[in-house]
């Protein structure tokens, strides 16, 4: 009995350790397919984002990159400013320098057609959001709140209500400056709609805007992220469509004006040396170039008289 006990028992020890082993040998087979597969599922996932470009989403570049946008416009590479910070961000329809000590853009740049502002206009986008495109994070909707400065659009959402695509980037926290009231919603709201007039008459502008960041240009920091608030900002529109090339160029205090537009013309000359940007550079002929950062011609411009006496007489109370 005791034998036939430990026959019995090494018996079942055999009989188990083979089917053990068939049974590892299964897992084994089992674990060696799966990681295969997980690995060309891996190589065709990457595989095709290497090939491909979604245009939907925002890129990150420090170097020529043509931009185009789902609309169809393009702005040419070469017509970026230069970025002092070495974070530059390419959405669809404009392209920024992003300025991580003052939270905010150092400049934007886009092209503003007369085909764009003539389209049906998409609702106004009503919240602010973090731009998704900022490695080092943007400032956030609420470093704003209770601060008495408002969320100041760089590029305008009325030069992009074109597409809700484009007008929800514009509420990126990226593309938004400290203002005051006043400044917001009276001088700065003028300058916006003169330049969406030159636009449309004049079929195509080039714009890049932005604030005065040095740093005896900043008058606190406001919320948790410690975003800088600019005394000023400046503007610059180039236009290159007719036989005459010109160009204009304002900077303006981040206050409640009732100076006439015109007066705040300047060079943009000026705005580089105050700013340590160079405009141009590659995208104009070194005379052209040399010619229009040089010159102060308001009178190419038309101004809308309306407007300012609106400016005066209601928005500056806005």
């Amino acid at each position: 009995m005791a034998k036939f006990r430990t026959n019995h028992s090494t018996s079942n020890s055999k009989s188990s350790g083979v089917r053990g082993s068939a049974s590892s040998k299964t897992t084994l087979i089992r674990s060696v397919f799966f990681f295969i597969a997980i690995c060309v599922i891996i190589y065709l996932l990457t595989g095709v984002k290497s090939t491909s470009w979604d245009s939907s989403q925002p890129s990150i570049a420090n170097d020529n990159v043509v931009l185009s946008g789902e609309e169809g416009v393009n702005v040419e590479s070469n017509f970026l400013p230069e970025s002092t910070t070495g974070q530059v961000i390419h959405h669809t329809h404009y392209t920024l320098s992003y300025s991580e000590e003052h939270e905010q853009a150092e400049w934007v740049a886009y092209k503003l057609t007369k085909e764009n502002l003539d389209k049906p206009r998409v609702k106004r986008v009503k919240k602010y959001t973090p731009d998704p495109s900022i490695p080092t994070l943007s400032a956030k909707h609420n470093d704003y709140s209770h601060s008495g400065y408002t969320r100041g659009h760089l590029v305008p959402a009325g030069d992009m209500n074109f597409s809700k695509k484009a007008m929800r980037e514009t509420f990126f926290m990226s593309n938004i400056s400290p203002q005051t009231k006043e400044f917001n919603g009276g001088i700065w709201r003028e300058l916006e709609e003169n330049v969406r007039n030159w636009a449309r008459k004049e079929k195509e502008l080039y714009i890049i805007a932005g604030p005065l960041l040095q740093e005896k240009n900043i008058i606190k920091e406001i919320g948790y992220n410690q975003v800088a608030v600019p005394d000023a900002f400046y503007k610059i529109i180039l236009d290159l469509t007719g036989a005459e090339k010109k160009s204009i160029a304002f900077i303006i205090p981040n206050k409640k004006s009732e100076t006439h537009l015109s007066k705040y013309v300047v060079t943009i000359d000026e705005i580089e040396e105050l700013t340590g940007v160079d405009f141009f550079a590659d995208f104009l002929s070194e005379e052209l170039e040399e010619d229009l950062e040089k010159s102060i011609q308001p009178e190419l411009w038309q101004f809308d008289q309306k407007k300012y006496n609106l400016r005066v007489k209601s928005w500056n109370n806005y």
